[in-house]
């Protein structure tokens, strides 16, 4: 049975495409089967396999909207073992067109969507939500099994992690009594730097248990590879960036 993972933090900036990007494609590599549904309208981690929603859309939304099912819509990518349903702008018209609905209909909308049947091929499918604690990243966080929040080295970390944990309680008590966390992932590191430091040892602190042992570090290929459609392990497999996603996978692959 696919292990279904939100990739998610509702402020901008902090990794969570590139981990999204990055994760999905080190799992491949161990030979695992992985779906990733782009969730967020900037369709950035679609671009970063080299994909797009095409003209007409075939996208996320069109799964969220019952057109479509995830056999429709998943595109093969360069890994044999990675697909991917891109997003596209319309996307973004789905708040707006749930707002008027029930509470708790709106927040099933994508479980629905997931039918067991159509994931029997993967071991994992990654949600990359929007940096929002909206419709969209509430979907997500219903209908997975478990969140793996990325976490900038940065002064406002711990503030932004609080609100979402503070999301996935709400999220326990009314629709997903399972959901937990997968990890906390300290992305964008720089050890010469005294604040990403202090934030680390903040994180390992507060959330001992959760923070993953792989530190995701500030490194050029991460921003190099999308604009050339590639995850990092196809653009340049033994820079750092590539070599701590494939030990997150490990790890996780060690203890999930």
């Amino acid at each position: 049975m696919a292990h279904i993972v939100a990739i998610a933090n509702q402020k901008g900036g902090v990794g969570k495409t590139t981990t999204t990007i990055n994760l999905a494609a080190s799992l491949a590599v161990e030979e695992k089967n992985v779906l990733v549904i782009d969730l967020d309208p900037q369709s950035n981690t679609s671009s970063g396999f080299g994909i797009s929603a095409g003209h007409p859309p075939q996208s996320s939304y069109e799964l969220l909207s019952g057109s479509k099912t995830i056999g429709d819509l998943s595109r093969r990518t360069d890994l044999p073992y990675l697909d991917v349903i891109p997003c596209s702008v319309a996307m973004a018209g789905f708040e707006p067109e749930v707002a008027g609905a029930d509470p708790n209909d709106r927040a099933k909308i994508l479980k629905d969507s997931l039918i067991p049947k159509d994931l029997e091929k993967y071991d994992y499918v990654l949600l990359d939500c929007p940096p929002s604690l909206g419709f969209i990243t509430l979907n997500a966080l219903v209908a997975a099994n478990s969140v793996l929040i990325p976490v900038q080295c940065e002064f406002f970390a711990l503030e932004g992690l609080g609100q979402l944990i503070k999301t996935m309680e709400r999220v326990r008590q009314k629709w997903n009594p399972e959901l937990k966390i997968e990890g906390i992932l300290p992305t964008m590191y720089d050890k010469r730097n005294r604040l990403s430091t202090s934030v680390l040892a903040e994180l390992k602190k507060h959330f001992q248990k959760e923070v993953f042992s792989s530190i995701i570090p500030r490194n050029v290929t991460l921003g190099e590879a999308p604009s050339h459609g590639k995850p990092a392990v196809l653009y340049d497999v033994m820079s750092k960036g590539a070599q701590s996603y494939m030990s997150l996978a490990k790890e996780i692959l060690a203890y999930g």
